[in-house]
């Protein structure tokens, strides 16, 4: 184990002297952030992050594969409730594994109103990859959500503190009632959330509920209720100082910090503030209305950690300057040995950097949220425009479908990537659907695990990443073709 001394940001809670890391290994779905990821992050002083983002498909897929060297199963042991733990790994779990070229197995689609089974999968998965970051060392582990993807937000969040998350963090949208939640699931109380649906009038009741007592199972000798779980810290993802002073303004509870995150970070990018124009290669123009004030920011009083194309030892300096506690980095860490992204498009995008010809473009159309999406240009992709058109459309897996009213006065669920015809008989516009991507298959692609179609065929990735995709060739050693977290940590420390 590489022995490195670190030195963590102080400050004082309530009379109580806390640490915060210099660096947060971004949450990078889906299953890119891996526990593997994130375990070797934090081993080092740091922060390693989880995401929770399709993470119980991804589990799925793992028993689905007869879980390869047990790994799955060490994380179930662990779980507080055996009963439950058990009815997931008997309904789940396929001995050996599933036939190479046969298709993994599908769950109903999430909705406001999920049954047990899929709540249970839920907790569980999510459980069990907090539990695995956290083996072998003593430092917190966070989770990563996004707010677009709502109707999971309660068990997951369950699910992670049962499991000693010491972080939350959110983006792609406004959490404004995650603090809520995380107060009252720390005494295993009933919550609720909002489901944002589209057409929905103030007297529609869209509100999710979850309560933890219903997958509580006590032992008959222990009748004594569960003890109260440790609330994690949550930072929401912010792309400006105005969010960050809405976050406190309306939240519902104790916001603890934030991570202020340029357009330049991979994965989703907030829009450009005001009108909205593209350059002349089509991608979103951003200015500087779409510029963070630090000042603003600092005068707040709260941690911050600055992402974006800081994943550098000059980037953590200039951030430290700036008045932040350090800085998040994702793409340096994305294509570092323990992370979850397939093997063999590491070293194809790492070879592709080396020489400095990795491309990434921002699309405006890509992901079926409407916000940009930064999409690496690699052949046999879907950033393939042949690829792209080749692929019949399906939506099986739904994370990021829409809710909305339909006609009866019911909640429907829809998504811009899927067919055309299936959308606009939802009610959906036609144009939408232009150039959209279904990113729940293609992400779960990147790390392994495509779904077989009936042709026999997998389903393909569509990588993402930060602008600052070419500079990941610092992190290799000479002659070296790969590079580990630890060496992206030690860089990045100086």
């Amino acid at each position: 184990m590489l022995a490195i001394t670190f030195q963590c940001a102080q400050s004082c809670d309530n009379g109580r002297m806390t640490q915060f890391p210099r660096i947060i290994q971004g949450g990078m779905g889906a299953g890119v952030s891996n526990w593997r990821l994130a375990q070797a992050v934090s081993r080092l002083g740091q922060l390693g992050v989880v995401s929770s983002t399709a993470i119980d498909q991804i589990f799925l897929r793992r028993l689905g594969d007869g879980d390869p060297g047990g790994v799955m199963r060490r994380g179930i042991e662990l779980f507080p409730f055996p009963e439950m733990a058990r009815r997931v790994w008997r309904e789940y779990f396929v001995a050996g594994g599933k036939a190479s070229d046969a298709p993994y197995r599908t769950t109903p689609m999430h909705t406001r109103s999920d049954s047990r089974k899929l709540v249970e999968l839920c907790i569980v998965s999510n459980f069990v990859e907090v539990a695995l970051a956290r083996m072998g060392h003593s430092n917190p582990v966070g989770i990563n959500l996004l707010e677009k993807v709502q109707t999971v937000h309660l068990p997951s969040l369950y699910g992670a503190m049962l499991a000693g998350v010491g972080y939350v963090l959110m983006g792609a949208g406004i959490p404004l009632h995650i603090p809520g939640v995380l107060d009252l699931l720390t005494a295993h109380q009933p919550v609720e959330y909002k489901l944002s649906v589209a057409g929905a009038d103030s007297n529609l009741d869209t509100r999710m509920h979850f309560d933890p007592r219903e997958s509580m199972e006590r032992e008959p000798e222990s009748p004594k209720p569960p003890k109260p779980l440790a609330r994690p810290l949550f930072l929401p993802i912010v792309s400006s100082n105005t969010l960050a002073t809405t976050m406190l303004k309306r939240a519902n509870g104790r916001v603890d910090g934030f991570v202020v995150e340029t357009h330049r970070a991979g994965g989703h990018n907030a829009p450009p503030r005001g009108r909205t124009q593209l350059s002349e290669i089509g991608e979103p123009v951003y200015g500087e209305r779409d510029r963070a004030d630090l000042d603003m920011l600092r005068s707040i009083g709260l941690p911050f950690w600055l992402a974006g194309n800081y994943g550098s030892a000059a980037g953590l300096r200039e951030a430290l300057d700036a008045g932040a506690e350090g800085v998040q980095v994702g793409t340096a860490f994305e294509f570092a040995d323990e992370s979850g992204l397939d093997a063999a498009l590491k070293r194809t995008i790492l070879a592709q950097a080396i020489a400095g010809k990795a491309q990434v473009f921002t699309d405006p159309a890509a992901s079926p949220t409407g916000f940009p999406f930064k999409v690496v240009q690699l052949a046999g992709t879907l950033s393939d425009p042949a690829v792209y058109q080749a692929r019949t459309r399906v939506c099986d897996l739904g994370f990021l479908r829409e809710p909305f009213v339909g006609q009866d006065g019911g909640l429907g669920y829809r998504c811009s990537a899927e067919p055309q015809a299936a959308y606009v008989a939802k009610g959906g516009a036609g144009q939408q659907t232009a150039g959209r991507k279904c990113l729940c298959n293609a992400l779960l692609a990147n790390v392994g695990y495509p779904q077989r179609r009936g042709n026999g065929k997998p389903e393909l990735p569509l990588i993402t990443a930060g602008d600052g995709i070419n500079d990941i060739a610092r992190f290799l050693a000479p002659g070296q073709s790969t590079y580990s977290a630890a060496d992206v940590v030690r860089i990045l420390l100086g």
